[in-house]
């Protein structure tokens, strides 16, 4: 019998609250450092322009970074329905289920080529672009990959959303690092440093923190928009290579819409319209029952 080492990926949704509660954290600390320690006072002692403008920045940009964060979390990210079977073209007869092979039968980037897929680990059928999750242990429709910071698989329902969290972190991250620059630079001069020694050593560590984490999602958020502009998801850059033509790509612009729709007073906030909810790609084809409302795949 083999040893499927996947199983054990199960394990990562025991971090799920953990996570939640470092993010929290990291907010909360940098909350303090930003505001309470250091530009909040300098706002009501001294009235300073460049205070107010730092502030008002910093609570808008954390507002949709939580707002951003709790969508992907709690989104469904796409699942297929219960019992749900592609359609077989009665005029080819059996040619057709010729294509129903496991995934662990198709080798590489062949597996997109199959008019019918089927996952072995779930024994039911799956459309087009979608992934079995080791983590979740489901399949999700269109999946880019399963995020241990969200506690959540990334997918048709919830990308564009972790999309959102990442370039608000990353401005949220930018802007902290620029504003406590001049109490990182105060270490390394003789003049004297105010405060006590719990905030001086927490203003040090939040300007590390977010340092760190603005250079490094800068890189991830630069890979995703290459990943969109293209149509492809993080799995499916392996798939990418293997095809000489990439038949999902429509142009930027086509490609953009069906991540962030159509609507473009949606395209900034965590939400979408019903009508490219109702339109998205991924749902096509999928026969969901009539009186099933598409908004409750959001909802876990």
């Amino acid at each position: 019998m083999a040893w499927n080492v996947f199983k054990f990926c199960t394990w990562l949704r025991c971090l799920g609250s953990i996570m939640i509660i470092i993010v929290l954290c990291l907010v909360g600390v940098t909350y303090y450092v930003v505001v309470v320690a250091n530009y909040g006072p300098t706002l009501l002692l001294h009235g300073s322009i460049t205070a107010f403008l730092i502030l008002f920045l910093f609570h808008a940009l954390l507002a949709m970074v939580l707002w951003s964060y709790f969508s992907v979390v709690f989104t469904d990210p796409g699942h297929v329905p219960l019992n749900w079977t592609p359609k077989f073209d009665e005029e080819k007869g059996s040619d057709d289920h010729a294509d129903l092979l496991p995934e662990s039968a198709v080798d590489g980037g062949q597996t997109q080529h199959c008019k019918i897929r089927y996952c072995r680990k779930c024994n039911h059928f799956k459309p087009p672009r979608c992934h079995h999750c080791s983590v979740c242990g489901r399949c999700i429709l269109k999946m880019d990959h399963h995020c241990i910071w969200v506690v959540n698989c990334v997918g048709a329902f919830n990308y564009k959303y972790f999309l959102l969290f990442v370039l608000y972190t990353f401005f949220g991250t930018t802007l902290v690092t620029v504003s406590l620059l001049p109490y990182f630079l105060i270490f390394f001069t003789d003049e004297e440093i105010s405060g006590s020694a719990t905030t001086i050593i927490l203003s040090f560590v939040t300007f590390v923190l977010n340092l760190a984490f603005a250079i490094s999602l800068l890189g991830f958020m630069i890979l995703h928009i290459i990943l969109v502009i293209a149509n492809t998801t993080t799995v499916e850059g392996f798939e990418k290579k293997s095809t000489p033509k990439w038949h999902y790509d429509l142009g930027w612009k086509k490609n953009f819409e069906q991540v962030f729709g159509t609507n473009k007073w949606y395209w900034f906030i965590p939400a979408y319209s019903k009508e490219d909810l109702r339109r998205m790609p991924e749902l096509q084809g999928l026969e969901y029952p009539t009186q099933f409302d598409v908004e409750s795949l959001q909802k876990l």
